[in-house]
Formats: structure tokens, sequence, C-alpha cells
């Protein structure tokens, strides 16, 4: 197999099954800055996040944490989230899920025990966060996914899971407060999502 740094996707997997592909995703040596996912039957490998990215992130985990569902952790931790029904395993930049679905050795974690999903955008992964993902996390009946466009410099909350996608979408530029449905009922601030000046 192959590695390739932009929207890449590795060689040679097009015709193996789903559990093939968890397997060869097993064993793909990953190079350091790298993370890989199973988008539309391939393996996909891209580069880490940008370093303010991280900032983001924890601003994020650091509002919903005080409103998160019994039970449930929200992480940011590289875990892999499998979705054997739409042949997908993606590994979010921030989740919610509930705690029992860590309790696991497997690296192969349950999809459906996820309560929150939320991806930053990046050149190579947009496309797949805006179209792919949102019709997977819609069909698992995730209940809340958070997209922040850092290229567009924009928030969209999307909930209402249904087999035909997200029926309900709140959009706010970055600096204005989001509102996020059930099962947080809070407000998150934007303040301070967008790109250092250098």
């Amino acid at each position: 197999m192959t590695v390739m740094a932009e929207r890449p996707t590795t060689s040679g997997t097009e015709s193996q099954t789903f559990e093939e592909l968890l397997e060869s995703l097993d064993e793909l040596v990953v190079p350091d800055g790298f993370k890989a996912e199973i988008i539309k039957g391939n393996i996909v490998v891209s580069p880490w996040s940008k370093g303010y990215y991280t900032l983001v992130m924890r601003m994020v985990c650091g509002q919903l944490e005080p409103h998160l569902p019994d039970g449930h952790v929200i992480e940011r931790a590289p875990n892999l989230f499998v979705f054997p029904g739409a042949e997908r395993a993606f590994g979010p930049d921030i989740y919610a899920a509930d705690t029992t679905a860590l309790a696991t050795v497997s690296n192969h974690l349950d999809g459906e025990a996820l309560s929150f999903v939320a991806e930053l955008t990046s050149s190579s992964t947009r496309d797949d966060d805006l179209t792919d993902k949102v019709e997977t996390y819609a069909k698992a009946g995730i209940p809340v996914y958070l997209i922040l466009d850092m290229q567009e410099e924009q928030a969209s909350v999307l909930w209402t899971p249904s087999a035909k996608g997200y029926e309900s979408r709140c959009t706010r530029p970055f600096g204005e407060k989001l509102p996020i449905p059930a099962p947080f009922d809070c407000l998150l601030d934007t303040a301070g999502f967008k790109a250092p000046a250098s």
C-alpha cells in the first residue's frame, strides 16, 4: 500500500470487504503526523491538524463538558469508531460517547455509542466532512454533529438525525454563539476559533 499526503487514499483497497479494510487499517503503519480512516471503501490517510486546531478543540470540549449526558465523556483522542452498516470507520476530531463504549481492549469502537461528533475541516478532508460523514453520522443516529469549517470560518450544528440525513441545521460565523441542541442544550461561543494572524 502507498500513502499519499494530499487527499491521500491508499491504493489497492478498492476490492476489499469492510472487514478486510479494518484488518488492513490495523496493519497499516501510518507516518507520524497522519491519521487513517475508512471512507467510501478506501483507507484514507490525512495529515494531523494545524496547531491552533488543538486550541479550538480544547475550547469546544471545555464548553460542552458541563452539559454532557450522564455517563458520557468528551474527548479529542484519536479513536476509531466503526459504522459496519455504512462500511465506514472514522476518527472524529472531537466526540462524546457513553463510557461503556470505551471499556474495551478493541481499537474499533461502536459508532452508535456516540452522542456528539465534531470535525474541523481541512483542505484535504473538507469534502468528506461536509458530505459522507454527514450521511453516515445521521444514519447512525448520532444526535449532534458539529462542523467547524475552518476554511469558511463558520460553525454549523446538525441535529435530528434520520435515514435521509440531518433534518435540522444552524450555521453561524466564527465569533458568534451557536446553539447546541439536546442532549446538550447550551450555547457554544465560537470566539477565538479563527486562524491566528501568522
